[in-house]
């Protein structure tokens, strides 16, 4: 095999680690915003279980204060009921009365039904007070899982990075470093490839059998007439 064929699958491979680091760091900040959007929907999905219990008991609250008053009324009426002398104000006053115990009863009806809605409320908030705790403690794991994920990653970018560049040194020719680089760019990290079987290892078109002889040869590097890439061949690809 070429020297310079050896060095550019030596490249390759750097590349393709290098690749691979590059594409696994690039899913980072999507998988914390998923994370943090899923934390984020727990949270408003309690705080909003939370604001229903705290407005069934803030509704509670003033229906009874709306029947205190009715209450405190019904005293004053009373005493201005027991002052008359006059009989049509008396009536006047007994009708009013009797008109403020029935919204008594019924505002103490609703309170009766908004107690149920409240106990049910109060059990649906301790369900959702275990599930969001439950949710931020596995959400700091992830973040805290995501973080030292970085970490290794950005560690291995750097050595991938240098591991890169000292293979890339190592190519003398900056004619074949530039064409390696440009094949990189159109086909990807798998630019220098085999004959075996008389077949491009890339874009897998049967090869012309100079190209093939010349790949054998080893003389010279050959490029596959179809898709540019650069070809090598090995004895065990007869």
């Amino acid at each position: 095999m070429l020297p310079i064929i050896e060095k550019l699958l030596i490249l390759q491979d750097r590349d393709r680690r290098l690749i691979r680091v590059r594409a696994e760091v690039a899913t980072l900040p999507g998988q914390r915003q998923m994370i943090q959007a899923k934390a984020a929907a727990g949270s408003a999905e309690y705080e909003a279980i939370k604001k229903e219990a705290q407005q069934l008991e803030s509704d509670r609250k003033k229906l009874e204060l709306d029947a205190d008053a009715l209450k405190d009324r019904i005293g004053k009426v009373r005493a201005q009921q027991n002052e008359t002398r006059s009989n049509d104000q008396y009536k006047a006053y007994e009708h009013q009365i009797e008109t403020s115990q029935r919204e008594i009863s019924r505002l103490e009806d609703l309170q009766l039904d908004l107690m149920e809605r409240i106990e049910a409320a109060s059990r649906r908030v301790e369900v959702a007070t275990k599930a969001h705790a439950a949710l931020k403690t596995e959400t700091d794991r992830q973040l805290a899982d995501l973080a030292s994920r970085e970490k290794h990653l950005a560690t291995e970018l750097a050595g991938a990075t240098e591991a890169r560049a000292s293979a890339a040194s190592g190519i003398d020719d900056a004619s074949v470093l530039s064409r390696y680089d440009r094949l990189l760019k159109t086909k990807g990290d798998n630019l220098i490839v085999g004959v075996a079987g008389g077949v491009c290892g890339g874009c897998h078109m049967k090869l012309p059998t100079q190209s093939v002889v010349s790949a054998k040869a080893q003389n010279e590097l050959v490029a596959c007439p179809s898709c540019s890439r650069i070809l090598y061949f090995t004895s065990d690809m007869a």
